[in-house]
Order: structure tokens, then C-alpha cells, then sequence
């Protein structure tokens, strides 16, 4: 779990052609909403987002998104990304009680080498990257890592064999 402090712009138009602006200023626009608040119109600098989730946990990082001088515990809800360039168009910040259960994605990583399925050419196929949990925003797990090494070519994973951590 990581978190970080993010600076949030109000009092952006919105529209497209605002929204081309700020984005071509290195802004992102973006909306805020959750917890009984009114949905707010934000933007954020490009490279300050870049930096907050660069870190292990990735899009799953609790931000602490700063608007006006009140600070809002938040995460990314969705990212809408440009078709061809993949670069970041708009943002859904959710604000979060850091005390009550969230579902998110946590990536499977699989770790090791599995030496009888790659002495046999074999090819191990991960068909699920991602796990949905339900957790507190404090206890979101950056990743869950399961060691293939003593795989053979007749072994199959499933949901109960990952380990997943308490909370």
C-alpha cells in the first residue's frame, strides 16, 4: 500500500476544446467524487500524476488529492487513455473512508523459473493478471506474487493457491 500527496486545480472549464488546452499545457483534467460530496472539476499536472503512481502499487495508490487547501483521500477509479498515443485524457478520482471496504484490482506478478516446463518447451500461459479484492484503502496489497518453479506440464493455478495477505 503507498500513498502520496497530489495537487488538484479547480475552477477548470469544461468542454472539449478546454480540455484540449489543458492538456496540451501538460494538465490532465479530471473529476472528484464520492463520499456525499458533489462531483468537483479538477485538473492535474501530468508529470506530479506520473510521480505519485509511479510506485509499486501503481494505480491502486491512496492520494492524498489536495484541492483549495482541503485535502480528500482518494484513488483512481478509471483512466481514459487516448486510442493510439495511450496517453492519459481524463481521470475519475473517488474519495475513499479510509476505514470502510473497497474493491480493486491487484495485479498477479509470477515469479521463479519452472525448469520441467521449460525442459519439455512448454509454455506456461497466464490467463489472469489481475485479482479483484475487497479491502480497506490501508491494507490494498501492491501486488500478488506466486513462485512457479515447481510447476510441471500437467500443473494448474487457481485463486485458492495464491497467497493472498490478511486484511
Amino acid at each position: 500500500m503507498s500513498e502520496t500527496i497530489l495537487n488538484a486545480t479547480t475552477g477548470r472549464a469544461t468542454g472539449s476544446s478546454s480540455a484540449r488546452r489543458l492538456r496540451s499545457e501538460g494538465r490532465i483534467p479530471a473529476v472528484v467524487y464520492g463520499q456525499g460530496m458533489d462531483p468537483v472539476s479538477v485538473s492535474v499536472d501530468r508529470r506530479e500524476l506520473r510521480a505519485a503512481v509511479s510506485g509499486s502499487a501503481g494505480l491502486n495508490t491512496i492520494l492524498d488529492l489536495t484541492i483549495d487547501g482541503e485535502m480528500y483521500p482518494s484513488i483512481i477509479k478509471d483512466v481514459q487513455r487516448h486510442p493510439v498515443r495511450l496517453n492519459i485524457e481524463h481521470l475519475d478520482f473517488i474519495q475513499v473512508d479510509l476505514t470502510a471496504q473497497i474493491v480493486v484490482n491487484v495485479p498477479i506478478n509470477l515469479t521463479g523459473t519452472a525448469k520441467e516446463v521449460n525442459d519439455n518447451n512448454g509454455l506456461i500461459d497466464q490467463i489472469m493478471t489481475e485479482l479483484e479484492v475487497s479491502t480497506t484503502p490501508r491494507n490494498i496489497p501492491d501486488e500478488i506474487v506466486y513462485d512457479v518453479s515447481d510447476m510441471d506440464m500437467d500443473s494448474t493455478i487457481t485463486v485458492a493457491d495464491l497467497a493472498i495477505p490478511d486484511g
